[in-house]
């Protein structure tokens, strides 16, 4: 079964749009990260008491200014688990994989490819630049893992299946953070 990646990123982008965040929702991101979320349009995945895990920013920043990460997670609880993980060292294991399991490649070229149209979907509806971040996405991908924040932001925000390591990451911080169990703390 092929995906067509362009419908996809195009559909994303129509929900997320379709409810832009509120100024309710950049308060509580700008609680959450401590400083005032530029260039956020959506909140892209929700805990299930409603507060923010990720939100959707511009690819163009207030002032010009480049932003490839997207998908940006914002969660405490998430950022918290995802930073566990980079900290066991888990990033390795994770690059090791992607060397050996040409499967786990194909599917990580694959949510490389569903960003950066989900990105450029995002860039032409709020008439944006891409230029100087064409062909970057986040985390490292496609060849490498870089950033488990990132991934688990796209995991979130796109659903199952649309980065394998992101995937990997919300199954493996299950116990400390679940999307569909509240352990909020930023009220």
């Amino acid at each position: 079964m092929t995906i067509d990646i362009n419908a996809q990123a195009k559909s994303l982008v129509d929900a997320l749009l379709a409810q832009p965040a509120t100024d309710q929702d950049i308060e509580l991101v700008e609680r959450q990260l401590g400083r005032y979320p530029r260039g956020m349009v959506a909140v892209g995945a929700r805990c299930v008491c409603g507060r923010p895990l990720a939100v959707i920013t511009r690819p163009v920043l207030p002032g010009g200014i480049p932003f490839p990460t997207t998908c940006y997670l914002t969660g405490p609880e998430a950022v918290k688990a995802a930073s566990h993980v980079e900290a066991a060292g888990v990033m390795q294991q994770y690059n090791d994989m992607l060397g050996a399991d040409e499967d786990l490649k194909a599917a990580y070229g694959e949510a490389h490819q569903l960003y950066l149209a989900f990105r450029h979907e995002l860039a032409v509806r709020l008439g944006d630049s891409e230029e100087h971040i064409e062909g970057t996405s986040a985390g490292g991908m496609p060849v490498r893992v870089k950033c488990l924040h990132a991934l688990l932001a796209q995991s979130l925000v796109m659903g199952p299946g649309a980065n394998p390591i992101g995937d990997l990451v919300l199954e493996r911080v299950k116990d400390e953070f679940d999307p569909a169990i509240c352990r909020c703390t930023v009220l």
